[in-house]
């Protein structure tokens, strides 16, 4: 971009060629870009879709005797995917931020369908 003809972006000449590891803008978009909105959009969106996800497992579910509410991968595919075609990936981010349990790294249609999923 710095050597674009096109772009109307002067503060591209102003920043530094490469930032290294230990420089705290590595790998992050600069700051009040629209790159940086678009992914701040994406988080907030994605953070909706779990919490949508954690309330349909809530509303689907059964209360187990630990006091926890668990659902069937293949019963919260058949109501989720209804809503959002990416069960699988929301599953495994709400299981990153430590909001549900299931055994496996990933959950597959058919194969998994009798593998428990609980609410934390």
């Amino acid at each position: 971009q710095r050597k674009n003809p096109f772009s109307r972006d002067d503060s591209l000449g102003s920043k530094p060629l490469h930032t290294h590891r230990g420089d705290p803008t590595y790998g992050r978009p600069p700051e009040g870009s629209r790159t940086e909105q678009r992914g701040k959009d994406a988080h907030s969106h994605v953070g909706k879709e779990v919490q949508e996800l954690c309330l349909i497992i809530r509303s689907t579910g059964e209360v187990g005797e630990d006091g926890h509410v668990s659902v069937t991968f293949g019963q919260l595919f058949e109501t989720y995917v209804t809503i959002s075609n990416k069960v699988v990936g929301i599953l495994l981010r709400a299981r990153k931020h430590g909001l549900v349990h299931f055994e496996g790294e990933m959950l597959w249609q058919g194969k998994d369908d009798d593998v428990v999923i609980t609410l934390l």
